[in-house]
């Protein structure tokens, strides 16, 4: 990404009529460019941005570390993607391909080829850090929640324990997906957004990667294990 690559990217999504416009930036960052996907999500992209430097009492010694790890809750690392409902996951796949510049790792497609699911993309060597799913309510702009990173899965049973010593409901989990081979849990942050506890995944190295793409007889639950996965339709039905 560049200047000149935020400039090429706000012509293109403005020419396909989805662009809201430019704003003077926020907090930590410089000016964005907002605009909608085609199922109503507001979305924003930027260059710049302040670099992160941590107070005295939170440095790490490791030079190539942000700040050091507190230990602090289920204590999670980054956020690691977004899941995003849609009415056509097709319309929105090739947005983020064609306009955004993602590419496409795994997708979910039933019927013989005539239902897209689901499908899990990204910009980088990360598996994906943006999916849509199939809104089988017909909503509009609707989140299927979103993601924050773990070191490993020992952290995510860590994190069942410490939501159930609180009384926290779990809503699946912890479980192995088997498209991404993630493991995870879902639960519910106080606004009511669906949250999963993630780790684990695949990094995709190979510049001739071809996608993954998973039918109703070998996705089964959508878990490698034998425990439920969330069902597509499930949503915090709550606009973003």
């Amino acid at each position: 990404m560049s200047p000149a690559a935020l400039e090429r990217r706000a012509r293109a999504i403005e020419a396909a009529g989805l662009g809201i416009g430019w704003t003077n930036g926020d907090f930590g960052r410089g000016r964005s460019y907002r605009f909608n996907d085609p199922d109503g999500h507001i979305m924003e992209m930027y260059y710049e941005e302040r670099k992160y430097q941590a107070p005295p009492a939170l440095r790490s010694s490791l030079k190539n570390q942000p700040q050091r790890h507190t230990g602090q809750g289920v204590g999670v690392r980054r956020s690691d993607h977004w899941a995003l409902l849609a009415s056509d996951v097709a319309a929105n796949r090739r947005f983020a391909t064609e306009l955004l510049g993602f590419q496409l790792r795994e997708q979910v497609i039933f019927d013989q080829g005539k239902t897209e699911l689901g499908s899990g993309m990204s910009p980088t060597a990360v598996h994906h850090q943006l999916a849509y799913v199939l809104d089988v309510r017909r909503g509009r702009g609707r989140l299927h929640h979103f993601s924050l990173w773990v070191d490993n899965r020992e952290d995510v049973l860590r994190a069942a324990d410490i939501l159930a010593e609180n009384g926290i409901f779990i809503e699946a989990g912890p479980a192995k997906h088997n498209n991404s081979q993630g493991f995870d849990l879902y639960s519910y942050e106080p606004g009511g957004n669906r949250v999963e506890i993630y780790t684990g995944s695949y990094l995709v190295m190979a510049p001739d990667w071809e996608p993954v793409t998973w039918n109703e007889h070998e996705r089964g639950s959508g878990t490698y294990w034998a425990a439920r996965c969330l069902r597509a339709s499930s949503s915090t039905a709550r606009p973003i």
